[in-house]
C-alpha cells in the first residue's frame, strides 16, 4: 500500500475500534467513500479486501460491506495454547517444506509434531449473469480422478492475493473477471498442513484469448450454479477451495437479508 491508501486504511481501522459502525452495519457504499476520503476505487478496494482478511469486515452481496454481525456464542476463556519449543527442518524446496515441531500441549509431556509448509493459494468462483460459474474439468493425478475446480493458484512472494486471483483466471480460462471480492482466508488441513487459502467472488468476466496455462487448463466451461448439489453427491468436485467457494455462495443467497450474488 502506498502512503494515501495506508492513510485510508488506518482511518476505516479507526472507525472500527471506535465503533462508530454497529454489529451488522452496512459501510457507506463504495463511491460515498471514495467522494468522501479522497481515494480511488481500485484502492479503496484493496484496503476493504484487507480489512476483509482480517475479519474487520465481511462481505455481502457484491460490493456490499458490513461490521460482521453479534453472534451468541462466546469465545471460552482459560483454555491455554500449547507450547512451541523450537521446530528443525527435514525437508525444504519451492513447492514444500517438511518441519518438526517440538510442541507441549497444556498439562501433558512435549513430543515432536510434524508440520507441512505449503505456499499460500487463491481461488476464485467466477459469476455470470446466467447464474452460472466459471470451472475447469481437470484430472488430478494423486487421487487419480477427474473433477471440476475452481481456477486458482499460488500466491507469489510480494504479490497481492487478489492479483493473484486475477492472474490464474486469466491464465487458467481465458476470462478475466469485472470485478472481484474477498470473501474467507482459512486453512484447508489445520491439524498439520500450513497453507492459507484465499478465495474470492467475481462477477462478470471478459474473453481475452485462449488459455495460456495448458498444463492447469484441461476443460473449460460455465457450469450452472443449479448443478452444484448434485456435482457434489457425485464426487466430481475437487478442492477444499472449489467447495468452500461454491458453498459460500448458495449459503449467502439462502441467508435472510443477504443480496444474492449476481
Amino acid at each position: 500500500m502506498g502512503p494515501k491508501t495506508a492513510k485510508v486504511y488506518d482511518t476505516l481501522r479507526e472507525r472500527l475500534a471506535a465503533g462508530e459502525y454497529s454489529p451488522g452495519d452496512k459501510l457507506p457504499s463504495e463511491r460515498a467513500l471514495v467522494d468522501e476520503l479522497g481515494i480511488g476505487r481500485t484502492a479503496l478496494r484493496q484496503v476493504l479486501a484487507r480489512l476483509v482478511a482480517e475479519g474487520a469486515l465481511e462481505v455481502r452481496g457484491r460490493s456490499s460491506y458490513r461490521v460482521p454481525g453479534a453472534v451468541s456464542v462466546r469465545r471460552p476463556e482459560g483454555v491455554e495454547p500449547w507450547r512451541i519449543h523450537g521446530e528443525r527442518d527435514l525437508y525444504d524446496n519451492r513447492w514444500v517444506k517438511l518441519q518438526l515441531w517440538d510442541v507441549e500441549p497444556p498439562g501433558m509431556e512435549s513430543f515432536e509434531h510434524h508440520v507441512v509448509k505449503l505456499h499460500r493459494v487463491a481461488v476464485t468462483a467466477v459469476m455470470d449473469d446466467q447464474d452460472r460459474v466459471l470451472m475447469m474439468w481437470r484430472y488430478r493425478f494423486v487421487p487419480q480422478q477427474f473433477g471440476w475446480e475452481l481456477p486458482g493458484g499460488i500466491v507469489d512472494a510480494g504479490e497481492d492475493p487478489a492479483s493473484t486471483a486475477v492472474r490464474e483466471v486469466v491464465e487458467e480460462t481465458g476470462w478475466r473477471p469485472k470485478t472481484l471480492e474477498h470473501v474467507v482466508t482459512y486453512q484447508p488441513m489445520v491439524g498439520m498442513v500450513d497453507s492459507p487459502h484465499e478465495i474470492f467472488v467475481a462477477h462478470g468476466a471478459d474473453r481475452v484469448g485462449e488459455p495460456t496455462d495448458q498444463e492447469e487448463a484441461g476443460h473449460i466451461e460455465w457450469v450452472p450454479l443449479a448443478d452444484v448439489p448434485g456435482l457434489m453427491a457425485r464426487g466430481e468436485l475437487m478442492g477444499s477451495g472449489t467447495l468452500v467457494a461454491l458453498l459460500h455462495i448458495m449459503a449467502s443467497r439462502r441467508a435472510p437479508g443477504v443480496t444474492a450474488a449476481r
